[in-house]
């Protein structure tokens, strides 16, 4: 689910449903998209969607689902291999914005649609930003605990991390001129020189 909403017929058309569904909440929010826009743009009368997908609610509850697990799988692998805490974060960053761009759509509901989500699906939500939110701290006080970090406020530091990062889905085009590994290799030096002691992010 990610890149253009505009799907071809290989897809089935609940995919094509979610695929528009996740460009729309991204490119126009989640409260201001209509169940008849989503049809219109998957190639379906409003009656055949409700066949597949029966609410906006179902919708989000999926994409953000399928976000959260691109997010999660992607850092873990890197979170936790044995290297120095600075190539630690620098491959996490670099593997975050690679996500982000990847699946941007879905990334994007869920970096910015998520807090619309009901019930269970909204703790699920807030539990799963949580844990990779934790992920980046545990990166950033243990560099500071090893001296490879200069001290700073761990939190202070990821929520610049994640904000850099976050906003790739908002302004990437893939005929904007910044090719993705580019930019993941930009942000990933951008956030170790701002934490790095001496010159070790050179």
């Amino acid at each position: 689910m990610t890149g253009n909403a505009a799907v071809d017929a290989e897809v089935t058309s609940r995919e094509r449903v979610l695929r528009a569904a996740a460009y729309l909440f991204r490119t126009k929010g989640f409260d201001a998209t209509s169940m008849r826009e989503i049809a219109q743009l998957a190639g379906l009368g409003k009656s055949s969607l409700y066949h597949h997908v029966p609410s906006k609610q179902q919708m989000l509850g999926e994409l953000v689902d399928h976000g959260m697990d691109q997010l999660t799988s992607a850092l873990q692998r890197v979170a936790t291999a044995d290297l120095p805490t600075t190539e630690r974060l620098r491959l996490a960053v670099r593997t975050h914005v690679l996500t982000y761009i990847e699946h941007r759509d879905s990334v994007a509901c869920f970096i910015q649609e998520g807090r619309a989500l009901t019930g269970d699906q909204r703790g699920a939500f807030f539990a799963h930003r949580d844990r990779y939110e934790g992920w980046f701290r545990e990166l950033v006080a243990d560099g500071i605990a090893k001296g490879e970090f200069r001290p700073t406020d761990v939190k202070l530091a990821v929520f610049a991390i994640l904000g850099m990062c976050h906003w790739v889905v908002r302004w990437y085009r893939p005929d904007g001129g910044f090719p993705p590994e580019k930019i993941a290799d930009d942000f990933a030096e951008f956030a170790v020189r701002g934490l790095v002691t001496g010159q070790e992010g050179g």
